[in-house]
C-alpha cells in the first residue's frame, strides 16, 4: 500500500500556524514512509473563498517547502460527484429526503433543550412514506445513522475513541439547495483521491464519527485517522493575534526563516529524544506518529526566536543579504544599490551572529545604505563629544593614507593610532562606530570600515565632524 496523506485547507483566511503544522506532519509522514503528499483546496464556500486566499495558501506552503506530489484538487469542481454519491445512498434506502422547514427545525431544537435533551434532529422524515412528501417543497438529503451499538475510531494518536450511535443524529449530506455539505464532500474526495491517512486537528474528532457513517454506508474502507492536539497561546488560551504572530504570513513578515518555523512546529507536540535542531532530511528520517503527544501544545515565541537565530547563523550569506535588501527597499534615508548590497554581503558573517530575526538583521544592516548626514542615537551622540571628535580628526589622516583598505590594514592603522596617542583601542573604535552607523553596535570595526570602503568612511567621518 502506498501511503497517501493530504492537507485540505479552506481558502477563507490566512494559513494559521495550527494548519501549517498539520500540513507539515502530513508531508513528513508521507515522505518518511515513501508515500505521497496531496493538496485539496476546500473552496465550496464560494462567497468567502477567493483567488487571493488560494494564492496566499499556495505561497505559504511553497515558502515552507511543502510541495504536493500532484496538482491541487479543488473541491468546488467535484460537486457532481458528491451529488452522485448522495443519490446512490438515496436509491439504496440508506438516506432519505427531509422536508422539515427551518422553523420546524428551530422548534425541534428548542423543545429538546427545554426537555434537557441534546438538540438533535428527531428523525421526522426518516421512515415516512415518500407519498407523504409535500409537492414543490425543497428537501435536504439525510443519511440514516445507525441507532444501535457504537462507533469506534482507532486513532493513531488518541488511541481507540468510542461514541454510542444513539448519540448521533441523521447527518445532512445534501442541503435543500442541492449543494453537498462539508462532511459529505470530504469523505467523497478522500475516498476518490485514495487517501490512506487523515491527519488533522483533534477539533475534527466529532466530525470523524459522523464521516465514518458515510464510509460504512458506501462500503468504503476508512482511512487511518490521526487527530493532532491543538496549539494554544502561551497562556493556555486559544492561539490568536493577541499572542503574537499566528499565521505563516505573520511569521514571514516578522523575519522568521521557513526552516526555523518548520523545525519549531515539528517540535511543538512531537519529540525524538533530545534532538531539537533538525534539518529537513533529519525530519523526514525521524518523523513518525508515535512521537506525537496527546496534550495541547503552547506557543513559546522565545524558543522560536532561538531556533531562528540558530538557523540564521547557518544560512547562506547571499540569501540573507537578498532578503535584507528587499526589506530595505523604499525605506527613507537608505539607498539600495549595488554598493549597499556589496557592503551588507561583506558584513553578513558578523551581522547574522547578532540577530534573532530578519527584521533585527535588517535594522542592524541598514547603516550600510544610509545617506548623509546620519541620524544618531543618544548614546552615539555622546560618543561624538569633544573626545570623540578629536579621535575622528586624528584617525582620518591615517585612514586616508592607506593604499589598501582591507580589514587587516584598517586594524593596523587603528592600533597604531591608539598606541601613539596612549588610547585603548575601544576609545578609537567606538567614536568611529558611531560615525559610521549612527549607533553603538556593528560587526568588528575593521570589517565595518573595510566593507563601507575608503571614500564612504572618510565622507562619514567628515559629516560627523561637521
Amino acid at each position: 500500500m502506498t501511503i497517501r496523506t493530504r492537507f485540505a485547507p479552506s481558502p477563507t483566511g490566512l494559513l494559521h500556524v495550527g494548519n501549517a503544522r498539520a500540513a507539515l506532519f502530513n508531508f513528513l509522514y508521507a515522505r518518511h514512509h515513501g508515500g505521497q503528499f496531496l493538496l485539496r483546496i476546500e473552496d465550496t464556500d464560494r462567497e468567502r473563498s477567493t483567488q487571493h486566499a488560494v494564492d496566499v495558501l499556495l505561497d505559504g506552503l511553497k515558502w515552507m517547502g511543502l510541495t504536493p506530489d500532484e496538482e491541487p484538487v479543488f473541491q468546488s469542481t467535484r460537486q457532481q460527484r458528491h451529488t452522485e454519491v448522495a443519490q446512490d445512498l438515496l436509491e439504496r434506502g440508506l438516506a432519505y429526503r427531509c422536508y422539515c422547514t427551518p422553523e420546524e427545525l428551530t422548534a425541534m431544537r428548542e423543545k429538546a433543550m427545554a426537555e434537557k435533551r441534546p438538540p438533535r434532529y428527531d428523525g421526522t422524515w426518516r421512515d415516512r412514506d415518500p407519498s407523504e412528501a409535500p409537492e414543490g417543497v425543497p428537501f435536504a438529503v439525510r443519511l440514516k445513522a445507525p441507532r444501535d451499538g457504537e462507533t469506534i475510531i482507532k486513532d493513531l494518536v488518541q488511541g481507540d475513541v468510542r461514541v454510542a450511535n444513539a448519540e448521533m443524529d441523521d447527518l445532512i449530506i445534501l442541503r435543500s439547495d442541492g449543494t453537498p455539505t462539508y462532511l459529505h464532500a470530504v469523505v467523497c474526495d478522500d475516498h476518490d483521491m485514495g487517501i490512506t491517512h487523515v491527519m488533522r486537528g483533534d477539533d475534527h474528532l466529532t466530525n470523524t464519527f459522523r464521516q465514518a457513517m458515510i464510509y460504512r454506508a458506501m462500503g468504503w474502507d476508512l482511512p487511518h485517522f490521526a487527530h493532532l492536539p491543538l496549539i494554544h497561546g502561551p497562556d493556555g488560551a486559544k492561539l490568536s493575534k493577541r499572542h503574537g504572530a499566528a499565521s505563516v504570513v505573520d511569521f514571514r513578515e516578522e523575519g522568521y526563516l521557513p526552516e526555523a518555523l518548520c523545525n519549531y512546529l515539528l517540535r511543538l507536540g512531537w519529540g525524538h529524544g533530545d534532538a531539537e535542531i533538525l534539518s529537513r532530511e533529519d525530519q523526514i528520517r525521524l518523523f513518525d506518529l508515535d512521537g506525537v503527544g496527546r496534550s495541547p501544545s503552547r506557543m513559546d515565541y522565545a524558543k522560536l526566536s532561538h531556533f531562528n537565530s540558530v538557523w540564521m547563523r547557518q544560512a547562506d550569506d547571499a540569501r540573507l543579504t537578498d532578503d535584507v535588501i528587499e526589506r530595505l527597499k523604499n525605506r527613507e534615508g537608505v539607498v539600495v544599490n549595488d554598493a549597499t548590497h556589496s557592503r551588507i554581503l561583506a558584513l553578513m558573517p558578523g551581522l547574522k551572529e547578532r540577530a534573532k530575526t530578519l527584521v533585527e538583521l535588517t535594522e542592524n544592516a541598514a547603516f550600510a545604505g544610509y545617506t548623509l548626514p546620519l541620524s544618531f542615537t543618544p548614546k552615539a551622540e555622546k560618543l561624538l563629544g569633544e573626545d570623540g571628535q578629536s579621535v575622528l580628526k586624528g584617525i582620518r589622516a591615517s585612514l586616508a593614507a592607506l593604499p589598501d583598505f582591507t580589514p587587516e590594514a584598517v586594524d593596523g592603522a587603528l592600533r597604531a593610532y591608539a598606541e601613539a596617542n596612549a588610547l585603548k583601542l575601544g576609545s578609537v573604535a567606538q567614536p568611529l562606530r558611531a560615525a559610521m552607523t549612527g549607533s553603538t553596535t556593528s560587526p568588528g570595526i575593521d570589517l565595518t570600515l573595510a566593507a563601507l570602503g575608503q571614500d564612504e568612511v572618510l565622507a562619514r567621518i567628515d559629516s560627523a565632524i561637521s
